[in-house]
């Protein structure tokens, strides 16, 4: 090989390691990378921070998934007074035969979804400020009339009008009572559902 040829060769390598070298100085030099900023606080129910996805799109035929048992949802009421509007959702458990309970969902102004569970409360009716149920002393929140709309299987027409009277007690407990068409009162229990702890399943 020409000797002239070596020496570029040469020359080149040589100024490929020059500038290997600054690269690593000037690294080096730079410190470490600087550390990421902390996330902004966020609302712990804004709708994209739902675990396991949003209630306010539960529908007839999802899946959701509560204290390890799995309900189907049957069918659901949309109702509305006012401008308010809520959804009560029928839901049957697929591992407890006959047992059946509602969830509503509602934004008063934040999230709310509540648990509720059927109950026979014999003679006891919402005409009074204070009821007494199971030792528990619930006092009433709100008395109305809504409008709904029933999709799926829900035991109410198609369309019509709820009387609903509602009590709360401490620790996130309530009484309901509602009345389709001037019927006879029905009656549920409820506990709020704690933020991330209700999966859904969207069935389509």
């Amino acid at each position: 090989m020409d000797g002239r040829v070596i020496a570029v060769l040469l020359a080149l390598i040589l100024c490929a390691l020059l500038v290997i070298i600054v690269l690593m100085v000037r690294r080096r030099s730079a410190g470490p990378a600087p550390e990421a900023a902390p996330p902004a606080p966020r609302d712990p129910f804004a709708a994209e921070d739902q675990v396991g996805g949003d209630p306010r799109t539960l529908k007839a035929g999802d899946m959701v998934e509560y204290l390890g048992v799995r309900y189907f949802v049957r069918g659901s009421l949309r109702l509305r007074e006012g401008g308010f509007t809520w959804s009560e959702h029928l839901l049957d458990a697929d591992t407890i035969e006959g047992t059946k309970v509602w969830i509503s969902v509602e934004e008063d102004p934040d999230l709310e979804v509540v648990w509720w569970t059927e109950q026979d409360v014999g003679d006891l009716t919402p005409d009074r400020k204070t009821l007494t149920l199971d030792g528990v002393e619930y006092r009433r929140d709100e008395h109305g009339t809504a409008d709904y709309a029933s999709e799926g299987t829900t035991g109410a027409g198609d369309k019509g009008r709820v009387e609903y009277v509602d009590y709360e007690a401490p620790g996130g407990r309530y009484l309901s009572f509602e009345r389709f068409g001037g019927g006879a009162w029905e009656a549920g229990t409820g506990e709020r559902v704690p933020n991330g702890t209700l999966t859904i399943y969207p069935g389509s």
